[in-house]
């Protein structure tokens, strides 16, 4: 995600959620898994292995009716059990093609009950019918667009919205859409598009994902969009989109292999079949990450670009295991729109650049009392941003160019389509280091003040 300017400061001061109780029916999947930001978040019981969404849109109205199916495989025995959803009426939900009671409750909890009980380690299906008026979140999920379309975008919750699903970084699955609009609208996904027909007055389109994705990553849009078609040269289709006032990104868009080329040489091989992007026109304060095909704002530029795209290897194939790591997600992609572009494609001088943001935010305060490892609920979308970057190119300095770019391609291979925390990270870093860099990673992301001399000026910039 990649804020408007500094608008990402006006998130702090959330409130933490209450911790969620200790389930003690062992045949009842939990509630929430205990992400310390958002406890109640993802639902304990079972594993995802693939989400097959099928949804009819009416824009004039914005009716929306839905039938999502979940192939799923029990980790306990379960007599009931949660989905996360936070959408339109239910109609019917059957586990095994076998009628299921249900309730909702909570912020967005559906909780199941199957005629038979689950039992662990074998696959069931949960399908899901519900219908009614999607409700605009404006940008924290389900958006309408100016233009009477929709598209969905938000972090880190957008898909209970719109479907139901287990709602956690840590059940990641593949992703499959079937959307049914008016002839007259496009639909937009993410993945691969294995079809597009107009059948009389509906169109018919299909979007699917491959490799495995978080709910937050998923997205439709609908609108009278048009499209570019690239490829890059080694063959990987690229289909990005533009609705009729975002005509004026299409430039932008364009580099798209060349960034896609310059990331790679930097992490490691492109991580998904497809690529591409979504460029909406609506009042958007941010772009997302959703992905192989980013939500731009219509105040995209190229740094967007570049960030939104070394998303795909931090955030989107190697995903938080809790909210917060949030800064593997965010100071990679910062670092990278921020430092390595400017430096390797424009010539700049960013080490200047670095110390020259030290000294205008030496006397700072409020620059340094966010912490970068754990920076609290609502903080998330904060320090990783302005901060992470400076983190990032001192551990550079610190390791040195072969070593820093080195593991970085390491760790990121390690935990593709998984998941990494910010302890693992520094784990890592640590086993290519001669020096103790405990000192280090503290200052630069526990404390709330600035690193001492030693930290901030660490190699060649020093002196």
């Amino acid at each position: 995600m990649r804020w408007s300017g500094w608008l990402c400061a006006a998130l702090v001061g959330a409130l933490v959620a209450a911790p969620v109780p200790a389930n003690a029916d062992p045949f009842v999947g939990a509630p929430g898994l205990d992400d310390p930001y958002y406890p109640l978040d993802g639902n304990g019981g079972y594993d995802v292995g693939h989400y097959e969404v099928t949804i009819g849109y009416d824009p004039p109205s914005h009716q929306l009716t839905g039938t999502t199916t979940i192939d799923a495989t029990a980790t306990q025995p379960l007599r009931m059990f949660n989905l996360d959803f936070n959408g339109p009426d239910v109609r019917m939900v059957s586990v095994n093609n076998l009628p299921a009671a249900f309730d909702r409750n909570g912020e967005h909890e559906l909780t199941v009950t199957p005629l038979l009980p689950l039992l662990p380690g074998l696959p069931f299906t949960v399908t899901v019918d519900y219908a009614g008026q999607a409700r605009n979140t404006e940008g924290e999920g389900w958006t309408y667009a100016p233009s009477g379309g929709a598209f969905v975008a938000g972090e880190p919750h957008s898909a209970t919205t719109w479907y139901p699903l287990n709602d956690t970084p840590l059940d990641k699955a593949t992703f499959t859409l079937h959307a049914s609009v008016p002839a007259e609208w496009e639909v937009v996904s993410n993945g691969v598009r294995t079809e597009n027909a107009v059948v009389g007055a509906q169109r018919n389109v299909t979007w699917e994902s491959h490799q495995p994705v978080l709910g937050y990553l998923t997205t439709v849009a609908i609108d009278h969009y048009s499209y570019l078609e690239q490829r890059r040269a080694n063959g990987t289709p690229l289909i990005s989109a533009f609705a009729e006032n975002a005509e004026r990104n299409r430039e932008t868009e364009q580099r798209l292999p060349e960034i896609i080329d310059f990331e790679e040489a930097l992490y490691g091989p492109y991580p998904f079949d497809t690529a591409g992007g979504i460029y909406v026109d609506a009042d958007l304060e941010f772009s997302l990450e959703t992905q192989t095909r980013p939500i731009y704002a219509p105040w995209t530029d190229l740094p967007t670009a570049v960030h939104e795209i070394a998303h795909q290897w931090w955030g989107d194939s190697v995903s938080v295991r809790q909210w917060s790591d949030v800064c593997l997600n965010e100071c990679f992609a910062s670092y990278t729109a921020d430092y390595l572009w400017p430096e390797r494609m424009e010539g700049k001088d960013v080490d200047a650049t670095y110390r020259e943001t030290i000294r205008k935010n030496r006397s700072e305060p409020k620059f340094w009392d966010i912490p970068l490892e754990n920076p609290g609920v609502g903080n998330e979308f904060t320090s990783v941003y302005y901060r992470g970057p400076l983190f990032l190119h001192a551990l550079r300095k610190q390791l040195g160019d072969d070593v820093f770019f080195t593991a970085v391609r390491e760790f990121n291979a390690a935990h593709a389509y998984g998941n990494a925390s910010m302890p693992e990270f520094r784990t890592f870093m640590q086993s290519k280091s001669p020096a103790d860099l405990t000192g280090f990673f503290d200052a630069w992301l526990n404390r709330t003040t600035m690193p001492p001399d030693e930290y901030l000026f660490p190699g060649a910039l020093r002196g």
